[in-house]
């Protein structure tokens, strides 16, 4: 390895396969250049940046234990010590993994799903409906007080906000039609 000292006081360690390690004068931050391209970063608040030169990414990681990733194409991970994981994708739309199993997810429509841990999911969209998937139904609520229950043997149930009652089995033959 090469030692050099500069004037404004860094010192530039050059390693024989082309690695350089450089240490700022005040010997507070590191940068170190890897002979493949990648380069980390150790900042005076102890924060690591790793720029993976292959893949074009960004790892930082916080003293605090957030970790932050940043992708060629704008996607942005967070992960949070408690386990926590906020992704934003490039076209905005967030999606928050929690560490008990619930996600939600925020589209830049203004569309909202909630997906519990027992993979029961909830849909709420920017029109004011409603979509309730679970392993036995999906029900569609409206605005209005409708409500359409599709049940997974095929048969529907819609009742309407009149008071309306509509049942169709599984062929689709309507079997009640209360008014």
């Amino acid at each position: 390895k090469v030692e050099e000292v500069l004037t404004d006081g860094r010192r530039v360690i050059t390693f024989r396969n082309g690695t350089k390690k450089e240490i700022s004068a005040d010997k507070r931050m590191t940068t170190i250049s890897f002979f493949n391209g990648d380069v980390k970063k150790i900042m005076p608040d102890q924060s690591v940046i790793y720029y993976y030169a292959d893949a074009q990414t960004t790892h930082t990681a916080y003293p605090d234990g957030l970790e932050v990733l940043q992708f060629p194409n704008n996607q942005i991970e967070k992960h949070y010590p408690d386990g926590t994981q906020e992704i934003v994708f490039p076209d905005h739309t967030v999606k928050c993994l929690y560490s008990d199993g619930f996600e939600e997810t925020f589209f830049p429509d203004g569309t909202v799903v909630n997906v519990e841990k027992n993979g029961d999911k909830i849909v709420v969209f920017s029109n004011g409906q409603k979509e309730i998937h679970t392993a036995q139904f999906k029900r569609r609520e409206y605005p209005d007080g409708t409500v359409k229950t599709v049940y997974c043997n095929g048969r529907q149930e819609t009742k309407y906000s009149s008071g309306r009652v509509r049942i169709k089995d599984e062929e689709g033959n309507i079997i009640l039609d209360k008014k």
